[in-house]
């Protein structure tokens, strides 16, 4: 039995330039850096408090004033993206697709639970997900396999029978790590950026693609 497992930012909705901008603005205008837009963008993967010692070194934050700061960049990414929260095209009939036809399907996200509550519950897709894991439910992030491995263990599949979505090298790299092929979704990075790794089964810009359909035969 197949099974498919969803990244969330980026992958099931557009918003990792909400993201992006929420990051920029606590890390320039209230910690005092002074990174550019692509600087930002490239260091966004993992659970929070990564990117801020990468960002900043592992000593100018306990772990406590981390997570703090992860609440309010997650606040403030809320409140601008809410207007715009959305699937993806043509994901929410694929979601539906699968979901009649019995496909297990979970979610691997590097994001706090309070983040994929946000997405989940607002646009009303929580019963189609019989597994999530979140940033709180692993030690190690993407790319460690352990997020999808640990979404394949709670859907009764084995890794190679899984199926990954993903809009980060990063990610596909942990679904390779984890034994599993990807589908890649073009929102946030572009194809020449996954030219290394080996376990791309499609690009793609959103789920009208007709591959998709394919994926349910």
């Amino acid at each position: 039995m197949k099974a498919f497992i969803f990244d969330l930012n980026g992958t099931m909705i557009n918003d990792m330039p909400y993201h992006t901008k929420a990051w920029q603005s606590l890390l320039n205008n209230q910690l005092g850096g002074n990174f550019t837009w692509d600087e930002v963008k490239k260091q966004m993967y993992g659970k929070n408090p990564e990117v801020l010692v990468r960002m900043f070194g592992p000593d100018r934050f306990t772990l406590d004033e981390m997570n703090d700061l992860s609440y309010k960049k997650e606040e403030r990414y809320q409140q601008e993206f809410l207007p715009q929260l959305a699937l993806l095209p043509g994901l929410h009939e694929f979601l539906e697709a699968a979901y009649q036809q019995g496909i297990p399907m979970g979610i691997g996200s590097a994001a706090i639970p309070f983040n994929i509550d946000f997405v989940l519950d607002n646009l009303n897709i929580r019963h189609y997900f019989t597994a999530i894991v979140s940033a709180d439910d692993v030690i190690l992030s993407k790319p460690h396999p352990e997020t999808f491995l640990k979404a394949a263990e709670l859907l009764n599949t084995l890794p190679t029978d899984c199926i990954v979505f993903e809009d980060v090298p990063k990610g596909v790299e942990a679904a390779a790590n984890a034994g599993m092929n990807a589908v890649v979704l073009t929102t946030t990075h572009e194809q020449d950026e996954f030219s290394q790794l080996p376990n791309v089964l499609h690009f793609s810009p959103d789920f009208n693609d007709a591959y998709f359909t394919g994926l349910l035969r």
